[in-house]
């Protein structure tokens, strides 16, 4: 924990120090976007079977590597470059309030009538393990890279049942709001230099809420806890100069 705030004060370092950055610096920035489908265990499950519910997920962040870091050593505070050498890619979000996934699930009737619509944010992350591909400049040496992610999650969502205007009796209305973890895999592949796809899915666990209710942690097997996701993201990365 504390190897993970440290990357964390050398992220606010490198990204708000005006003693860091002096003038301007050029950094890579990535933004991606595709569609996610996401399996909730539990009654939505038993509703909706095998069909997913369907959602939007995206990323714009700003990559600091290891060829950015020794480019741009001499602006790196003395204090701070020891642990700067230590990095092998860090990720910096414009804002931990833009949301990393949108539900965008109405309810379809052919479906069994249970729409959800809301957001999910990834305040926090920590890659586990990463293969392939080095540096963002390694691209043509190594096609693709392999990532294991550990990411703190807050979700808000809006669930309801409508079927030819009848609600399910099994599925209230419910306004989901929960703090969780999530765990990910992802296979990133270079098309181009400045074109990627990515492939990913994993599971995310939340504190368990009660459908219909908003404290009510069980019976579990009433409750929304777990979900199953799979996305498929087309990213664009350019280089982006930013003023301090």
């Amino acid at each position: 924990m504390l190897n993970v705030l440290r990357r964390l004060a050398l992220g606010l370092v490198l990204a708000l120090s005006s003693s860091a950055f002096a003038g301007k610096v050029t950094v890579p920035a990535d933004f991606g976007i595709g569609p996610e489908a996401v399996w909730f265990f539990g009654p939505l499950l038993d509703n909706r079977g095998a069909v997913p519910h369907f959602a939007l997920a995206f990323n714009l962040y700003a990559i600091i590597d290891k060829d950015w870091i020794n480019e741009n050593r001499d602006r790196i505070p003395a204090n701070y470059r020891g642990q700067a050498d230590k990095i092998t890619e860090l990720k910096i979000g414009p804002s931990i309030f833009i949301p990393s996934t949108l539900f965008i699930s109405p309810s379809i009737d052919a479906l069994n009538g249970v729409g959800l619509f809301g957001a999910t944010w990834k305040p926090l992350g920590l890659t586990l393990v990463s293969t392939g591909q080095k540096s963002e400049r390694s691209w043509n040496q190594s096609r693709g890279r392999f990532t294991l992610e550990g990411n703190l999650l807050l979700t808000a969502m809006y669930l309801y049942s409508n079927i030819n205007g009848v609600e399910l009796a099994g599925i209230p209305r419910t306004f989901f709001l929960r703090p969780g973890i999530e765990l990910q895999t992802t296979l990133l592949l270079n098309v181009t230099r400045s074109f990627l796809v990515s492939i990913g899915g994993g599971a995310q666990a939340y504190i368990p809420q009660r459908l219909g209710a908003f404290f009510d942690v069980v019976p579990i097997d009433r409750t929304i806890w777990l979900s199953w996701f799979a996305v498929l993201k087309f990213h664009v990365r350019f280089p982006y100069e930013v003023a301090f």
